[in-house]
């Protein structure tokens, strides 16, 4: 077997992180002898929530690495605590009834469960007023059972803070994206290699193009900027534009839009997932069209651009948008109903239409 030097990095890479998960679950330890020296001979009382918590813990442990780890219960105790856990989720003696569950505790249950997992931060308290409003006569204490039920209310550890997802949905309306791809064009100097600039809506997930240059450079970058930024332009309403660290990306070409109002984020080196919307059309636009095609000179390639980008924002699903276009039309027709068939580039894009 031939070792190349990135297996080598490899293996040593996952050897220190073994030594240094080692050394952690070692300090874990001995914090808990300490704390049990701390304790005596004194038995430590769990409640039942607690009991739950470490039981779905040790479950995915197993006996064998539990007898190394756990030192304040034994791992018996610990599997034991799990198979009640297990048993008592099946056992509907305590609440067995002569006829089903209402319908509607069951949707009062599943509003409770849909209410605390979209907000961390609520409480049982501001749940009970949300279903008050919406006409559900329940309790508060009724909110707060379904709540320590399904663990919601005793993990101290529990996520309390604004989530990624949220914040950035917050913003979603004001941000943008740019980048470059490149496209090789056959012209009469022989093979001539194009930059595409285009800016994405990542809310809409629209797209346009700003401009296409074989040899782009500041002048150019700055008059884009303007182009972009005028009343009715693209970035209109938009406060932030997500781009790479390309030297295109000057700091007048910045200065520039942040004068009309767009601050410019500037992405850590090595990092595309930061701007994935951008990264995701550049392969769409490649896969789907450009890596299909001989391009010859930019007005062709101009051309076959600009119809992708009208197949994208008009008659393209897109599965980041539950399978739907980007401009609204008529309903999806019956299955029996006639459907026509839209093409673009000689059948290269097709989308398919509920005849009038």
């Amino acid at each position: 077997m031939i070792w190349r030097p990135w297996q080598f990095i490899a293996v040593a890479v996952a050897g220190w992180m073994n030594r240094q998960q080692q050394e952690v679950i070692e300090y874990l330890r001995e914090e808990n002898r300490v704390l049990r020296e701390k304790l005596g001979h004194r038995r430590i009382i769990l409640n039942d929530a607690q009991r739950r918590r470490l039981a779905v813990k040790a479950a995915r442990l197993g006996r064998g690495l539990l007898s190394e780890v756990a030192t304040l219960f034994a791992p018996d105790t610990l599997l034991r605590w799990h198979r009640l856990l297990v048993a008592r989720k099946y056992d509907g003696s305590a609440n067995r009834r002569p006829g089903p569950p209402p319908a509607k505790a069951n949707a009062i249950r599943r509003l409770v469960l849909r209410m605390a997992g979209d907000n961390p931060d609520w409480g049982y308290g501001h749940i009970h007023g949300e279903l008050q409003e919406l006409g559900y006569e329940v309790s508060w204490q009724t909110v707060r059972r379904i709540m320590l039920e399904h663990g919601l209310l005793d993990d101290p550890d529990a996520p309390r803070r604004l989530s990624w997802t949220t914040f950035l949905k917050a913003h979603w309306q004001t941000m943008a994206a740019c980048d470059f791809f490149t496209v090789e064009t056959w012209t009469r100097k022989g093979l001539t290699r194009y930059l595409v600039l285009f800016v994405i809506d990542l809310a809409t997930r629209r797209v346009e193009i700003a401009g296409i240059h074989h040899a782009p450079h500041e002048a150019w970058m700055i008059q884009q900027a303007r182009n972009l930024t005028g009343p009715d332009s693209f970035l209109a309403g938009k406060r932030f534009l997500i781009h790479d660290r390309d030297p295109l990306f000057t700091a007048t070409f910045r200065t520039t839009l942040k004068a009309a109002g767009v601050r410019c984020l500037k992405m850590p080196k090595q990092s595309p997932n930061l701007n994935a919307h951008a990264e995701r059309f550049v392969w769409s636009i490649k896969h789907e069209c450009l890596n299909k095609m001989i391009l010859f000179g930019q007005d062709h390639l101009r051309h076959v651009v600009s119809e992708y980008v009208d197949h994208y924002n008009q008659e393209r699903p897109h599965q980041g948008l539950g399978n739907r276009r980007l401009c609204k039309h008529a309903p999806p027709p019956e299955p029996a109903g006639q459907v026509l068939c839209r093409e673009r580039l000689g059948g290269l894009l097709r989308s398919y239409w509920p005849a009038a």
